[in-house]
């Protein structure tokens, strides 16, 4: 039995893997059951270890603040990263589609708060590189594919 967590869902979480369970998470009041209420600027993934074998974040990364001091100093968008590393069962995927530079849509919105480039996921979060552990990060991915899709960045990697 699969299952995949959408981060940052609204009303009806994506399911792209075709997974038999699927799950939201979004700071929303009048979600259905399925999906779970929370704030990921400063809560963690309210599931346990391993849950997931997806993880999807449609226009989700880009409202991550990079760093946050609530109340000391925090690297929101690292710790949202970690933490899908956590819920993702070994060799689990996790989907970002996310407006990016140089694109306009990446900046437009007042509530994009987070710039994600070509370079974010191969630099920082890859089980090659991994220069985002110097600011926290607890995990390692595979960048399993990286795509243009319009003004959206599409990134698919595998938990290393």
């Amino acid at each position: 039995m699969t299952k995949t967590l959408d981060l940052g869902c609204g009303l009806t979480p994506k399911n792209p893997f075709n997974a038999i369970e699927t799950y939201g998470i979004d700071v929303r009041d009048d979600a259905d059951a399925n999906i779970v209420k929370a704030d990921l600027v400063v809560d963690p993934i309210p599931f346990p270890d391993n849950s997931f074998e997806f993880v999807t974040a449609f226009d989700f990364l880009e409202h991550i603040p990079r760093l946050i001091y609530v109340p000391q100093r925090r690297n929101a968008f690292v710790e949202i990263m970690s933490e899908v590393w956590r819920v993702l069962k070994p060799g689990g995927h996790f989907l970002s589609n996310t407006p990016a530079y140089p694109h306009s849509a990446a900046f437009c919105d007042p509530t994009h708060v987070n710039f994600i480039t070509e370079e974010t996921f191969p630099n920082y979060f890859d089980d090659v590189r991994t220069w985002a552990t110097i600011y926290g990060f607890k995990g390692k991915f595979h960048i399993v594919s990286q795509e243009w899709r319009g003004p959206h960045l599409m990134t698919i990697m595998r938990k290393a």
